[in-house]
């Protein structure tokens, strides 16, 4: 990205959200602001970069806690919890509820704001104003998928807030089928506007190939959870195919697509960057193994593997439920967590513990780093998907499930592969792939919330089945605080 100059920093303190011009009372520099910055195309490129940082900001740790951190794929670590087990327990309430929803909103600001200005700007081509104009679309409607995925019915904002009135900012949470047509209208004008299906350097900018991805996890989502049925099965199929067009390809080595000197890599479809000094640290940190909770009587192998430890404490663990569901030919294993063992006196081997592998950092000057790019989409989800859409569609998943499964089991794969089955088993063997396939990449609540599984296969549910208000984050008591107009989500009051 280009480095930030003084008019961008400048346009970053604008697009701060409303929450900091209602505790500094700057609403005249809105209207300043604006006149200042939305004249060039550099303005333009400037708010875009801005919309990007916010979205980094958002998946450094928030991601993860909405999109798995409640499913069953995560523990304690010998470290503690930090208050982390409140997710995987599901014991939140509106007191200990988890990132409040403001910091997504604060994207979509930037995005209206982009949407509002940049068809008046000058551009040296229409393809450049297309671009940003496609990508904005494209955050809004990726955002309010989260939004929506995570509250259910919240708040819908079309139009940049400037200017602190009660009539702009305070609004009723509208409804779930209501946001949904806006996150599919976002997606259609996102269509019309990018140039290509092509990708653009590193692969962390919405794209074309990304917008389809994204567009069929949404037809998905309606197909199974708003009675979209075979229409929207049909078009998450035709939006996974364009994507299958473009310039993708699982790689090999399934460890090589989460590695800090691979990043953009050919399996990627969309990813968050972050590189070292500009960006924080990432959730992963806080994942792998402390020096003084790491055991002395270990092996050698497991002690070069693990290589530099972290400097701070490790607060999750991956399950011993999702740990026994790899089997030992599977090279998803090693490259998802590493399993620690200590040497007893005994001659025998003691579990220890787990530390997740996947986004493991780099080490630079001798110190690790978690700054690997959060992915988003890639091919794997993709083929995933694909199965998931025509498996709705009566169709035999089986090709999609077995491209995943080849790489997976290598030489082993014979003995793996699926034969089509009825939907009910397909759908069964699909998550569970999914599982096996994207564990620790922040998806698989929402998996088990679009297949209707988390009472059935989340330890801590199964004995809550029927509390189905557990499957949204309650709205926490700040965010109700700010927002008068907004109720607090059924079964949390």
């Amino acid at each position: 990205m280009k480095k930030i100059n003084l008019k961008i920093i400048l346009l970053a303190l604008i697009l701060s959200g409303i929450s900091c011009t209602e505790k500094l009372n700057l609403n005249p520099v809105s209207q300043i602001s604006n006149a200042t910055f939305w004249n060039t195309e550099d303005d333009a490129n400037g708010a875009l970069y801005g919309m990007y940082v916010r979205l980094r900001d958002q998946t450094a740790s928030n991601y993860f806690i909405w999109g798995e951190a409640r499913s069953e794929t995560m523990a304690r670590s010998p470290g503690g919890a930090d208050g982390k087990d409140v997710y995987y327990e599901n014991r939140i309430t509106s007191i200990n509820s988890g990132p409040t929803w403001q910091g997504l909103y604060r994207i979509v600001h930037d995005a209206n704001l982009i949407l509002k200005y940049v068809p008046g700007i000058t551009f040296t081509s229409e393809a450049n104003r297309n671009k940003i104009l496609a990508q904005a679309h494209t955050m809004r409607a990726f955002v309010y998928f989260v939004l929506v995925r995570t509250w259910g019915e919240v708040p819908m904002v079309t139009e940049p807030t400037e200017g602190y009135t009660a009539e702009a900012i305070q609004k009723e949470r509208a409804k779930k089928e209501d946001i949904f047509s806006l996150i599919k209208s976002d997606i259609a004008e996102a269509e019309k506007l990018f140039p290509n299906n092509s990708f653009g350097t590193g692969r962390y900018l919405w794209s074309q190939p990304a917008l389809y991805a994204l567009k069929a996890d949404v037809f998905l989502w309606t197909a199974k959870k708003l009675n979209g049925g075979q229409a929207d099965f049909e078009a998450a199929l035709n939006a996974l195919n364009e994507v299958e067009k473009s310039d993708v390809a699982l790689l090999d080595n399934f460890g090589r697509i989460f590695d800090f000197d691979n990043k953009g890599n050919k399996e990627v479809v969309m990813a968050v960057r972050y590189q070292d000094i500009e960006a924080p640290e990432n959730e992963y940190r806080n994942m792998y193994s402390y020096p003084n909770l790491t055991p002395t009587n270990i092996d050698q192998e497991t002690k070069d593997v693990l290589g530099v430890l972290v400097g701070s404490y490790s607060v999750w663990s991956p399950s011993a439920t999702v740990r026994s569901q790899f089997t030992a030919d599977d090279q998803r294993k090693n490259a998802s967590f590493i399993e620690i063992y200590t040497n007893e006196a005994n001659g025998t081997k003691a579990y220890y513990s787990s530390v997740v592998y996947k986004f493991n950092g780099v080490v630079i000057s001798g110190v690790r780093k978690f700054i690997d790019d959060i992915i988003l989409y890639r091919y794997a989800d993709v083929l995933l998907m694909k199965a998931e859409a025509k498996n709705g569609l009566g169709q035999d998943p089986s090709p999609e499930i077995n491209k995943v499964r080849q790489r997976a089991y290598g030489s082993s794969f014979a003995k793996h592969t699926y034969v089509n089955d009825t939907k009910v088993k397909n759908d069964e063997v699909i998550l569970k792939e999914r599982l096996l396939e994207l564990a620790f990449e922040g998806k698989r609540w929402w998996d088990l919330a679009r297949f209707d599984k988390a009472f059935e296969l989340v330890p801590s549910l199964k004995t809550q089945a029927g509390k189905n208000y557990l499957m949204l984050f309650p709205i926490s008591e700040a965010t109700l605080s700010l927002e008068p107009k907004v109720v607090q989500n059924e079964g949390y009051k």
